[in-house]
């Protein structure tokens, strides 16, 4: 598989896209305006604390306070054992005022404000530093035995008994020599230290360590020996990547390259037109079937349909061949939309249990390359195969785009005729309370024009049960479904 990386650096926005295979899979973007906060570190104040849902809010001197619970505090010094750990109660381990460090577990998402934990974690290129933790463990996206066996000795050569600290080996540490892992510790420590001096020194709400920018990020945790190149059309962010990358990566220097073509970089490969695609709900296949993938608050929704594809032998085999291609084409979604918590995917119905074991291995296959951690159970009884998929950042959706305003996200609103009939409702309800001459009803121009053709007659008796004329008024400004009566 050959991966290439496309950075897109502008004044106010940086987008990143990995392509594999001439293929776009997954999209980062970073604004200026709302940079994401995965990853920061800030020095916080307790706000509340609330038993019954054994968490506590935390002042971090965002927007919102962010939510931090029991599960995701780290053991704290004068704290006696026996109160720390997943069964301590949130009063036992902080009070309103108290002061503490946190690092944001998940963006801001919604109305929700950020997830924070005191299991803090510094990363580096090939190694993650665990300050309140003291097991080294592997990545378990390195599957050779032996490599996994190399790195656990050296690691903990390197780092020697009752350091006080804990490591993890991440993916990109596969093959790296020992001098490589030493120097990578030996910056995690210095950072660490600088982190801690700068959380004595600053008060509480304040940012105390930023992670880096995105396009730094992106060379640091997705660039492996897969991708082929990094190119950047921008001269400074180019120039900033190969010093990242001189001094932590040295075999990558060589794959960044600067862009240069007139033609916009997100361009190649189709990139700009597959962005778009993605933020539609209907998924064409190449078959002739469909996906259509519906996001909401509580889960996302994923329905797949044989569409115009007819297939060649029976259903059965049709329905197979859909649902395999769906599979490989609602991986590529989940990463390309960034989409995130419960998922539920409703496959059509298939009657061999060797299809849906088939189908299950395609969709899992698709997957391996996700970075996000995910769960598949099994095709229920139903068709539904129920997952999870990490959700940390907000999804490309919420990024690039807002609830509409007539509709508030719903997607739908009332029909002109459901509108009509409550405007008749208000009039007799205005009718009763006041004394009045006459009766205005602003409308849209849509809800105006059936109230003086189909409705006609049931605007004509209104009046004269209320003995007051009714005069119809369209307003271009007014939403579908909103209307006023005016009572003069």
């Amino acid at each position: 598989m050959t991966t290439e990386i496309l950075i897109n650096v502008t004044a106010g926005e940086v987008r990143a896209a990995v392509v594999e295979n001439g293929m776009l899979q997954e999209v980062l973007i970073e604004r200026a305006s709302r940079r994401g906060l995965l990853g920061n570190i800030y020095k916080g104040r307790v706000s509340r604390v609330l038993p019954g849902m054994q968490a506590a809010f935390i002042e971090i001197g965002l927007e919102r306070t962010a939510f931090l619970h029991t599960s995701d505090i780290a053991p704290l010094p004068g704290v006696p054992v026996e109160l720390q750990g997943r069964q301590a109660g949130i009063r036992d381990l902080l009070r309103e005022g108290d002061e503490v460090m946190v690092q944001v577990l998940k963006d801001p998402i919604g109305t929700k404000g950020a997830r924070l934990t005191t299991f803090i974690t510094v990363p580096s290129r090939y190694l993650v530093l665990l300050p309140s933790g003291s097991a080294i463990g592997i990545s378990a996206r390195i599957e050779a035995d032996a490599e996994r066996e190399r790195l656990r000795q050296v690691v903990g050569e390197i780092v020697g008994a009752g350091a006080g600290y804990g490591i993890i080996v991440r993916t990109a540490a596969d093959g790296a020599t020992r001098e490589a892992l030493a120097a990578d510790l030996d910056f995690l420590l210095r950072l660490w230290e600088r982190i801690e001096r700068s959380a004595r020194s600053t008060r509480p709400g304040t940012l105390v360590h930023e992670d880096l920018p995105l396009a730094v990020r992106v060379v640091r945790d997705i660039v492996d020996a897969s991708v082929g190149r990094v190119r950047v059309d921008a001269a400074e962010s180019c120039r900033r990547l190969r010093e990242f990358a001189n001094e932590f990566m040295p075999g990558l220097a060589g794959r960044i390259e600067m862009y240069g073509d007139s033609r916009p970089i997100l361009d190649l490969y189709g990139v700009e037109d597959e962005v778009q695609k993605a933020l539609q709900d209907k998924v064409e296949l190449k078959s002739g079937g469909y996906v259509v993938i519906e996001q909401t608050e509580a889960m996302t929704t994923v329905d797949v349909n044989t569409g115009g594809y007819v297939g060649h032998r029976n259903l059965e085999e049709t329905i197979y061949r859909t649902n395999l291609e769906a599979a490989v084409a609602i991986a590529r979604q989940l990463r390309l939309r960034n989409l995130g918590g419960i998922i539920i995917i409703d496959f059509i119905d298939m009657e061999e249990p060797t299809h849906r074991e088939q189908v299950l291995a395609a969709l899992r296959g698709a997957l391996d390359h996700d970075h996000a951690h995910t769960e598949i159970t099994q095709v229920s009884p139903l068709g539904l195969v129920e997952m999870t998929r990490k959700r940390n950042r907000e999804s490309l959706e919420h990024v690039m785009c807002r609830p509409c305003p007539t509709c508030a996200g719903r997607g739908s609103v009332k029909s002109p005729e459901t509108v009509c009939y409550e405007i008749f409702r208000e009039i007799l309800r205005q009718h009763g309370q006041f004394d009045i001459r006459e009766m205005v009803v602003l409308a849209h121009q849509d809800v105006i024009e059936l109230l003086l053709d189909e409705e006609s007659g049931s605007l004509a008796e209104l009046s004269d049960l209320t003995g007051k004329p009714i005069r119809l008024q369209a307003e271009t400004q007014f939403a579908p479904d909103r209307f006023d009566v005016v009572l003069i």
